[in-house]
């Protein structure tokens, strides 16, 4: 028998979570959700846990400490994810985090109840979980892998959240990552081959562009960005330059 496939019960992940926040911030949110059902320290009404980002990746090896940064960063802009400083010592800049269940509730209200939950699995040998009793800290997390189909693994491996939150950063807007048409847009420019480094490059070039004219600013937007002229935005050289509404096919 190969100790690389699965004999323990596994951590659940829903495919439709993973989609409306990202697959990165699902696991994430859900190792964070696996420790705070155990938690004994409540604050403010709230069960809390508390880690560095050294000890969340020795729990989550598969990625780098950078990864889960970004992971719990996203969560925090996205609303999912509290953090606050309750350390004794003010020094001690170690986050202790909770989950806005609240939130997670209106997300839960939009989402298709018959969708099969992505099976996921989280193998950590060392869990320096330091917010956790010591009985509760000798418990193994199960190890990571998906049993899904290819189109739902692909589909969730596109990062809606992280473009649109990279969008709305650069552009001072509030769009949303989980609308239909932004995530068709998005799915139909990475089926093209495209990956998260040539959105960037767009939103970068066109927010340098426009984003201080009031007339182009507006078209800052997904539907602009995302849309065929994609390609050619992606090609354009970094020095501004003067154009007239005809050069675009914009929608209004």
């Amino acid at each position: 028998m190969s100790k690389l496939l699965i004999y323990d019960n596994p951590i659940m992940i829903l495919p439709t979570l993973a989609q409306k926040i990202g697959l990165n911030e699902a696991v994430m949110l859900q190792q964070i959700h696996y420790w705070l059902v155990s938690s004994q320290h409540e604050k403010d009404g709230r069960k809390w846990v508390y880690n560095t980002y050294r000890d969340w990746q020795r729990q989550l090896p598969f990625w780098s400490e950078s990864t889960i940064k970004r992971s719990i960063k996203s969560l925090e802009e996205q609303g999912y994810l509290l953090s606050a400083n309750y350390n004794r010592l003010k020094m001690d800049k170690t986050k202790w985090y909770s989950i806005n269940y609240e939130k997670l509730a209106e997300l839960e209200a939009d989402a298709q109840a018959y969708l099969e939950p992505l099976t996921v699995q989280i193998d950590t040998t060392v869990i320096p979980d330091c917010s956790l009793e010591e009985d509760s800290m000798n418990q193994a997390i199960p190890e990571i892998t998906t049993e899904t189909s290819t189109e739902t693994t692909t589909k969730n491996l596109i990062p809606f959240s992280e473009i649109i939150t990279y969008l709305n950063t650069k552009s001072h807007s509030s769009y949303k990552p989980g609308t239909k048409k932004t995530k068709e847009l998005i799915t139909a420019r990475w089926n093209e081959g495209f990956l998260l480094e040539d959105f960037k490059k767009v939103i970068d070039l066109k927010t340098e562009e426009w984003l201080d004219d009031p007339f182009w600013s507006k078209y800052l937007r997904p539907e602009t960005l995302f849309g065929p002229k994609f390609e050619s935005y992606c090609n354009q050289k970094g020095a501004k330059k003067t154009y007239s509404e005809g050069d675009f096919d914009l929608d209004d």
